[in-house]
């Protein structure tokens, strides 16, 4: 089988998965990336994080910062904590020194080609309500530009919900962290996410809420290294199965899996012959990886000023395609899979095919017709044969993931099918003071 693994805009990806729909593509894509800071942020450490990661590299990085969202009486500037973030932010922005990378005394370069499209509007437009508190200004032919900081975003607009990568960064502003966090969550995309706060209670409600696959506490949220943070999105900031590039179960996505040994070298039960043995092994190692793997956080790296934990997060839903040649102990497999994780799943059955509690049979080509019509979203796992599902979700690529690879016993395959990994990255120091766990 050949695939097609690569980097870039979210069209891209759509567009390579349109000439051959049959050939999977993985790829991480687009982001619009939020730094939220609260009120119980360090101003200091906030600002510099947030310059780092909207400006470095010109904000090209996929991962640069696109907004930031000030809680509570950081967005107030009547306040002496909201002055201050606001007249860092401002000063910290307007001196950047931008100019050709020849320079030594170059802190900002210039863009890889002239601004066009999405990225020039950012650079030149206000919406209503917007303000420039740092206005941008081209320097040449449209590659290098100074910095832009703009305030005013308003919830939904354009400047909120449409990336474009480049030196120009958003202020929203947000009453408390929950509406922060449903601003940061608002936008289809979810590469990467950040919080400024030395509050441990609104850290872990940032954490069990936050909708990105690459989350940064206390720090710039650009620069992911391999196993460290293994990278990759959530929602349409990637395209495939989801594995994160640099992480355990990466290379494994690339692969063709089949019914072999299990973990203790024994044989798996055969499926034809046994298959409620095989069904029984199966739930088994459900349990087993549940309580060894994904039910946890790890951090193999172990440094002490920083933590890295990879974790697994349920999707919301799982979409249950059953089709003409299912075996109905596959089906069941699948369905322990989601149980097992807590995620509710919803079964649609092809005509003539018998499944407890499916409700109405749906054709091939209905079923296909509601994912094409955005009415299926999400991870679509397939049992049996589903054709035309994939000509169907291309147009959909980012919103709707079709897994249509045979359905197998082992755990560390099928629980990956309602899990998104998820990689924590978060400064455990101020200023070099190494904070107690």
């Amino acid at each position: 089988m050949t695939r097609v693994v690569l980097t870039g805009s979210i069209e891209t990806a759509r567009l390579f998965a349109s000439w051959r729909p049959e050939r999977e593509v993985l790829a991480e894509t687009s982001g619009k990336n939020v730094i939220v800071v609260t009120p119980a942020a360090d101003p200091d450490l906030a600002v510099a994080d947030v310059v780092r990661s909207a400006f470095g590299h010109a904000g090209q990085k996929c991962s640069a910062a696109s907004l930031v969202i000030l809680v509570g009486a950081a967005g107030d500037r009547r306040t002496p904590t909201g002055a201050r973030l606001r007249r860092q932010l401002v000063d910290a922005v307007g001196s950047l020194a931008v100019g050709l990378p020849t320079d030594l005394g170059t802190v900002m370069g210039p863009l890889t080609e002239p601004a066009e499209g999405k990225l020039l509007r950012a650079l030149t437009t206000l919406d209503p309500g917007e303000r420039w508190l740092v206005r941008p200004r081209s320097l040449d032919d449209g590659r290098l530009w100074t910095p832009g900081l703009k305030e005013g975003v308003a919830p939904g607009s354009w400047f909120h919900r449409t990336e474009c990568f480049g030196p120009v960064l958003g202020v929203m502003t947000a009453a408390t962290l929950d509406e922060a966090i449903d601003l940061q969550n608002a936008v289809d995309f979810g590469l990467t996410a950040g919080i400024h706060s030395l509050d441990e209670d609104e850290i872990d409600r940032w954490l069990d809420r936050v909708e990105a696959g690459n989350v940064y506490v206390n720090r710039h949220i650009t620069g992911a290294i391999v196993r460290r943070q293994p990278f990759g999105g959530w929602k349409a900031s990637v395209v495939g199965p989801g594995a994160k590039a640099g992480g355990p179960h990466y290379v494994a996505q690339l692969g063709a899996w089949r019914d072999a040994l299990a973990p203790d070298g024994g044989p798996v039960p055969p499926r034809d012959d046994e298959p409620e043995a095989w069904l029984a092994w199966a739930e088994a190692d459900d349990r087993r990886a549940w309580d060894s793997v994904f039910s946890r956080a790890h951090d193999p790296s172990g440094l002490r000023a920083e933590e890295n934990s990879l974790r697994y997060r349920p999707v919301d839903v799982l979409t249950v395609r059953v089709g003409e040649g299912a075996r109905g102990v596959e089906m069941r497999r699948v369905l322990h899979a989601a149980r097992t994780a807590g995620v509710p799943a919803v079964v649609s059955a092809a005509p003539g095919v018998a499944v407890p509690g499916a409700g109405t049979p749906e054709t091939d080509e209905a079923f296909a017709a509601r994912v094409a019509a955005g009415e299926v979203t999400g991870r679509v796992r397939v049992v049996g044969r589903a054709p035309g599902l994939r000509e169907a979700a291309v147009r959909r690529a980012g919103l709707v993931t079709v897994l249509d690879r045979p359905v197998v016993a082992s755990a560390e395959r099928e629980l990956l099918a309602v899990l998104r990994e998820q990689a924590v990255s978060r400064t455990r120091h101020r200023y070099g003071h190494v904070q107690p766990r």
